[in-house]
């Protein structure tokens, strides 16, 4: 779950950047099972690149952890700042 945890302080820590935006469409999308633009991976630096895919071997693995849950947690929090908006 290294993975996991690696991303919700990501996330957390700058709900508002690109790689947070990346990182929390994928985690969306592995939870509610839609589809993803794979090709977004790309925009994410090599390190990033690599805890995505990381995240999807977690995900696969064990689909009830509780660090999924505050992860996904931070990735609707990311979504809905996309939703509001700009002042």
């Amino acid at each position: 779950m290294l993975a996991i945890k690696k991303a919700r302080k990501i996330i957390k820590s700058d709900p508002e950047s690109k790689t947070s935006s990346i990182l929390s469409g994928l985690v969306l999308a592995l939870e509610t099972n839609a589809s993803y633009q794979l090709g977004s991976l790309y925009e994410l630096d090599y390190k990033n690149y690599e805890l995505a895919v990381d995240i999807i071997k977690e995900w696969r693995l064990d689909r009830h952890y509780a660090s999924k849950v505050k992860l996904l947690s931070a990735a609707i929090y990311v979504d809905d700042l996309k939703e509001q908006p700009a002042e």
